[in-house]
């Protein structure tokens, strides 16, 4: 996204705006953690009149900024009702997510996993007045109606909150014996890579959105990002991600960018260990493939390229493998047809992925919720830019001085994985979100 808006003066980053807004007001926040001129350039602070939700039920409502709903006729299509809010309401921009469940209105999948947080299957906040920060430039830009943007107070608003110890649900033994039976499937030419995870969930005491602001600012300072994401969702909720992974960049003329993650090493291992793996190599060339075909759906033929097949990326607590795709819609398709043929992601479901996504169900004991589906925002006028949903932070304010916190972590499995191994490896995948709540 491109600088926009009028220059303004504020005093401060966004981070820190952030700490002096009003509890009062609603914010949705996209930030750039950790700046690149290409990947990372900007932050977003928006502050919605109109949220869009699509419940697990598949039904559609929009909310006014009273919480009142809206006339709204759905289709029961979560695609065909979000192209239809974002066409009624197109001079602004919509940030919000949409869950990895979402699959579920794409293939058929099993509904062994407990649903057991009733996670919107997504939920948008039009804004049709946010903030834009260039952190090349340090500046500060005004989109949309300057007099609807809040005050921000002249110093920090005080924030506490203290986190239990997190529990998983799974044992180390379990965690360890489902990755086997991931392999055997391989093994039996079910699926070539299947990505497991394992939730772990903290309680919490804290005063939201106070609480959960600071956790964010906390999770930026042990664990920045260059897809980072806050929303506060409409019923005490939030999501906090510091997601380093690309999942669709969309230009307003329909270029497509999509960077999959695979292989990933503990930031204090040599670069050379993870940029050497035959393992990891073989983990992200099955998910390009798997990529291609997706976009392929929906691409101009022949406009399919692979623009860096691997690098290795590293980020304050691991290396990653990543990959670049580019491409181009057909002239018939739009980024909602996109979002249809791309969800879930391919780094985090494997490959075949409708096998995967099965597998995924049978042994994950709980839906994963907005985790692993997808942040961003989505702009008739400036584009589309979308985050995979990992190392995220699903939080919940259960009471008016209490609630809880899930994170899930995992790691893509295949034939010659070692169950330990890919334990540790997501352990060490929680190590920001984990110092960031203080354990």
């Amino acid at each position: 996204m491109k600088t926009h808006g009028r220059l303004i003066q504020l005093d401060g980053t966004p981070l820190q705006l952030l700490a002096r807004l009003s509890p009062t007001t609603r914010v949705l926040m996209l930030h750039s953690g950790r700046v690149h001129r290409t990947w990372a350039r900007y932050s977003l602070l928006g502050f919605p009149t109109l949220t869009y939700e699509f419940d697990d039920a598949g039904q559609s409502q929009l909310h006014g900024d009273t919480g009142a709903a809206e006339s709204f006729k759905g289709t029961g299509d979560p695609f065909d009702d979000l192209r239809q809010v974002c066409q009624q309401y197109d001079k602004g921009i919509w940030i919000g997510h949409m869950s990895y469940d979402v699959g579920r209105w794409v293939e058929t999948v099993p509904t062994q996993a407990k649903a057991d947080r009733n996670w919107p299957v997504m939920q948008w906040g039009y804004c049709p007045s946010y903030l834009l920060y260039d952190h090349i430039e340090s500046t500060w830009y005004a989109c949309g109606d300057e007099k609807a943007l809040p005050k921000f107070e002249g110093s920090s608003l005080h924030a506490t909150y203290s986190v239990q110890p997190a529990k998983s649900v799974f044992t180390r033994w379990n965690y360890e014996q489902a990755v086997q039976h991931c392999i055997d499937y391989i093994h039996a030419g079910d699926v070539f890579q299947v990505n497991l995870t394992q939730r772990f969930t903290a309680e919490f005491t804290g005063q939201y959105p106070l609480s959960q602001r600071a956790m964010f600012i906390s999770l930026m300072q042990h664990s920045p990002a260059w897809y980072a994401a806050y929303l506060e969702q409409m019923d005490q909720r939030c999501i906090a991600s510091s997601s380093p992974e690309l999942f669709l960049q969309v230009s307003p003329k329909g270029h497509i960018v999509t960077r999959p993650i695979k292989g990933t090493a503990a930031a204090s291992d040599p670069v050379t260990s993870l940029q050497q793996s035959i393992k990891d190599q073989a983990e992200l060339h099955m998910i390009v493939d798997l990529m291609r075909n997706d976009l392929g759906r929906v691409c101009k033929y022949g406009s399919i390229y692979v623009t860096d097949p691997r690098t290795i990326e590293s980020h304050p607590n691991v290396h990653h493998g990543v990959a670049t795709i580019e491409g181009d819609l057909t002239q018939d398709h739009d980024v909602f047809d996109l979002l249809r043929a791309a969800l879930p992601g391919g780094s985090i479901t494997g490959a075949p992925k409708v096998r995967a996504m099965q597998i995924i169900d049978e042994l994950e004991p709980v839906r994963r919720g907005p985790y692993c589906g997808c942040v961003g925002y989505l702009s008739a006028e400036h584009g589309h830019s979308l985050n995979i949903a990992i190392r995220t932070m699903l939080i919940e304010q259960l009471t008016a001085m209490a609630g809880r916190i899930d994170y899930s972590v995992g790691g893509g499995i295949v034939s010659d994985s070692i169950p330990s191994y890919e334990y540790e490896e997501t352990r060490i995948k929680a190590r920001g979100i984990e110092a960031a709540l203080g354990f």
